[in-house]
């Protein structure tokens, strides 16, 4: 490649004052206009929503994009839970991974993970995560020269694309003269295309899975509308005397139907309203409330995977705190997915523009941090550092989120109670002088040194097996906690419990 010249995927020249120039932005006529899409949820019924999602099949996906935009807009549920899936995954650390440890290579890698720290990349990260309930996502990068060629992320409507009527899987942007669209320009545009479900992309958005339920929880809640306004309003009754003239009787009616709203009527004497006791339909209540709170459930599990978060039972899964809102497997899959997107639409160009073709490239990762159990880390600590296994005191602050100590700062620390003599240890003490027990200590330290080995090797030996076998240190420490099983410390207990008896026995004879 010529120094200075930027040439596009297919290998052909491409100007740069090309990337400057907006392609996919809005207008007030034509066939991208920002205003006038209608409504598709309104009056949703089973043969509309049936002709929407067999249309979207088909290619013709604008009616199906605007309902997945009403469901966010009017399902308080539907909206949550897709908008913690679509935070689990914005929420996480992004990091940039060198092509090679080459200098040139860690230089690129430096430029692409200040590009990512810049003003709105994270609004573009979340606008590609509107892929996870349309199917799809599309941001247009409008580059910007100075220094260095950076991209202004500008999200575009979904509906301002379409498939290639071809393969049902490469986007093109709508267009007047063109019923297949136009090929997008390379370098312009960022698409985000997680693959939920095989198949074409626009039945793989879960706007899609949830539609139904959609349609359902719908009929349930005006049905649940028009049961409480028939059996949750008192019914009002209007009563007059007989032979009452035709125009006090219709005073009469207009009163009862006006008194709902107004709260007041005025009526002759001889006329009178009477409220009784609203009707009862036993169950009603339940059964809508229960059928509600039923499709929200599906909708948990086909957005987020389980529903334990959304309902917090006591004593299950979201309470105790065992398992994060979107389900691991899940979140990993997500993130995975939207890596891939930003390297391959993002990165790519950027190292293209300002550094050259090349044939490694820096990788954005957004790995998913794994739950330490921080108390199984303690036993394993306990027991493994008095037999001399070395652990770095800043790598064990880390994992447990303890700064280091400042100078002068008051520290906690294990507080030492003297035992009392018991008259055990005082009857074995008796008789005994000072250097007695001084000569008979080093001689219990003898003893206990000389077999050493075999007391030592059934605890000993697990360690160094692990050691060998492991490639890493961190791999090395993973497995500690699972050690203790192996272990077998009850010769040792025992020897140390019959030492430690003797030489407490033989310490309070120097204490008098």
């Amino acid at each position: 490649m010529e120094k200075g010249r930027l040439y596009g995927p297919d290998g052909k020249l491409l100007p740069k004052r090309e990337l400057t120039q907006e392609v996919a932005a809005p207008t007030l006529m034509g066939i991208r206009s920002v205003w006038g899409y209608g409504s598709a949820a309104d009056g949703l019924t089973p043969e509309r929503l049936a002709t929407i999602l067999h249309d979207a099949a088909e290619g013709n996906a604008w009616d199906y994009l605007t309902l997945a935009e009403e469901m966010e807009e009017r399902d308080l549920h539907y909206a949550s839970v897709l908008g913690t899936r679509k935070r689990a995954v914005s929420g996480l650390e992004v990091i940039v991974e060198e092509a090679s440890e080459d200098k040139e290579d860690v230089k690129i890698a430096a430029a692409v993970r200040e590009l990512t720290r810049k003003s709105g990349f994270g609004e573009a990260v979340d606008d590609l995560l509107d892929a996870i309930g349309k199917g799809y996502s599309a941001v247009e990068n409008m580059w910007q020269t100075g220094a260095a060629w950076i991209p202004k992320y500008e999200w575009r409507d979904p509906r301002f694309f379409v498939f290639d009527e071809n393969d049902g899987k490469t986007l093109r942007l709508m267009d007047e003269s063109h019923h297949n669209g136009i090929e997008l320009p390379p370098f312009k545009f960022i698409i985000h295309i997680p693959r939920i479900k095989s198949g074409l992309p626009i039945r793989g958005g879960l706007a899609r899975l949830a539609a139904v339920s959609y349609m359902c929880k719908s009929y349930t809640l005006k049905d649940w509308m028009a049961f409480a306004e028939v059996f949750g309003m008192p019914l009002r009754v209007g009563r007059h005397k007989p032979g009452a003239l035709e125009k006090d009787i219709n005073t009469l009616i207009k009163a009862v139907a006006n008194i709902g709203s107004d709260a007041a009527a005025v009526l002759p004497d001889n006329m009178r309203i009477e409220f009784i006791e609203a009707g009862k339909s036993t169950g009603g209540e339940k059964l809508f409330s229960g059928l509600a709170e039923w499709l929200d459930r599906q909708v948990s599990k086909g957005v987020l995977g389980q529903v334990a978060s959304t309902e917090g039972t006591p004593g299950k899964l979201g309470n105790d705190g065992a398992q994060e809102d979107v389900r691991k497997d899940i979140l990993k899959a997500d993130a995975k997915a939207l890596g891939n997107t930003l390297t391959r639409d993002l990165v790519i160009p950027f190292v293209d523009i300002n550094y050259g073709k090349r044939d490694k490239y820096p990788r954005i990762l957004l790995p998913v941090p794994e739950p330490e159990d921080l108390k199984a880390l303690t036993l394993a600590l306990k027991e493994l550092v008095p037999l001399g296994i070395k652990a770095p005191a800043n790598w064990a602050r880390k994992k447990f989120n303890i700064p280091d100590p400042v100078e002068g700062e008051e520290l906690l620390a294990e507080i030492q109670t003297p035992k009392p003599a018991t008259a055990g240890n005082r009857s074995l003490a008796m008789n005994r002088t000072a250097t007695d027990t001084s000569d008979e200590l080093e001689e219990l330290a003898d003893g206990i040194s000389e077999d050493w080995k075999p007391v030592m090797e059934p605890i000993i030996n697990p360690v160094l097996d692990l050691a060998n076998q492991a490639e890493s240190y961190e791999e090395f420490l993973k497995g500690l906690p699972g050690l203790l099983t192996e272990m077998d410390p009850e010769t040792l207990i025992q020897k140390l419990a019959r030492a430690t008896f003797t030489a407490r026995g033989m310490g309070d004879a120097t204490d008098g």
